[in-house]
């Protein structure tokens, strides 16, 4: 198994940091209100908890779990949650990044996510790398984060979506191929990578701003999560082939 990279912002012009890849927050959220979208309430808002979380594979969007993280709230089943999308991590360096940007404090989870890593490059991965996170839980990388309104109405900042999405950097999703528990401090290996380059932002922009990009996905089959399969088939069928 291969330690994962080290990572800055592509903006920072920083050197690479010498911290080994780990955990540095597990967050979970409950039901609060929300502040967009069309919901009234939301589990975006995560917050670290320095006890143990037990992560699983929470099933099908629509009558399972939502979140792979057992506590975690996922409001939102129609576009959130599942198996796919059991799981969410972000780079805290990331965070970093939008904080000086933004001129205001970032907590860990405040992009929503369950993972918030160190020492990681969450943006390098490549779509199907399975990451082993402390002793017993492995995780694959399934896609990007699209950002909607109830982000931004979260975040509270002008042309947050637009702003995220031109950056591209979102952090990842991934499912739980191995369920157990996970805490702050646990370290995180890359065990296996798959034989192809397109890397999570590839993926995002491929689904957004660069449609031309999308027969880099076609080959990733079941590699890819279900938005991605379902945005493929889209993208085969307005083009007469079958899926």
């Amino acid at each position: 198994m291969r330690s994962m990279a080290p990572t800055t912002s592509p903006d920072s012009g920083a050197a690479r940091s010498a911290t080994p890849a780990r955990v540095r927050s597990v967050n979970v959220g409950r039901s609060r209100p929300s502040a967009a979208g069309s919901l009234r309430t939301t589990g975006i808002d995560k917050r670290p908890t320095d006890d143990p979380v037990h992560l699983r594979d929470p099933g099908p969007r629509r009558g399972g779990a939502g979140s792979g993280l057992v506590g975690d709230h996922v409001e939102d089943r129609r576009h959130h949650g599942g198996t796919d999308q059991a799981v969410y991590a972000v780079a805290g360096e990331e965070l970093a990044h939008w904080a000086a940007v933004l001129g205001r404090g970032l907590p860990d989870g405040m992009f929503g996510e369950n993972l918030t890593t160190e020492g990681l490059d969450v943006d390098g991965a490549l779509v199907g790398d399975i990451w082993r996170v402390g002793d017993t839980v492995r995780l694959q990388v399934t896609g990007p984060r699209i950002p909607c309104a109830t982000f931004a109405g979260h975040l509270g900042e002008a042309h947050w979506v637009r702003r995220f999405t031109e950056h591209g950097r979102t952090g990842a999703y991934l499912r739980v191929l191995t369920e157990g528990p996970v805490q702050a401090g646990d370290p995180i290996v890359l065990e296996s990578r798959p034989d192809h380059e397109v890397t999570v932002p590839t993926m995002f922009r491929a689904l957004t701003t660069h449609r031309d990009l999308m027969p880099l996905l076609e080959p990733l089959g079941d590699l890819l999560g279900d938005e991605g399969r379902r945005a493929v088939a889209a993208w085969l069928a307005r083009r007469g082939r079958a899926t």
